[in-house]
């Protein structure tokens, strides 16, 4: 168990929820106004929301084996295998998209943007919750 948990600074947790609506908002106001057609932005749309919840699922099984609560092997082999998955498949997507260069490298920053805040607000959660337990 983690004997001195801290408190995420305000700064932090707002550097996060900024990151996160930053990230999938552009990635989203960039996929409502591009030429595709409905079934690509499916896709895409798919990945960001699967991404999304594999990365909150990731960082709350390796905390929580850090923290000594138990966690099957056969869910953190899952966890890490959908993170794999969606990445995998968000460079695939695009490496295949008939999008300028520019634009596959848009909605790569801002997914990997997305993913990661939604890691560090899970993260600030966890450590909100830990520090208001001890005091």
């Amino acid at each position: 168990m983690n004997t001195n948990p801290h408190k995420p600074t305000a700064a932090f947790v707002g550097a996060s929820w900024t990151a996160l609506l930053a990230g999938a908002g552009a990635y989203l106001f960039g996929l409502w106004n591009t030429d595709m057609q409905l079934n690509e932005k499916g896709y895409y749309l798919t990945l960001l929301l699967y991404g999304l919840f594999a990365a909150v699922s990731l960082q709350k099984t390796v905390r929580d084996k850090l923290e000594g609560v138990p966690v099957t092997g056969l869910y953190t082999a899952l966890c890490w295998f959908s993170m794999a998955v969606t990445i995998t498949l968000m460079a695939i997507g695009l490496y295949n998209a008939k999008l300028a260069l520019s634009e596959k490298g848009f909605y790569g920053m801002a997914f990997l943007l997305a993913l990661f805040a939604t890691i560090a607000i899970q993260k600030n959660v966890r450590d909100s919750h830990a520090a208001a337990a001890t005091h």
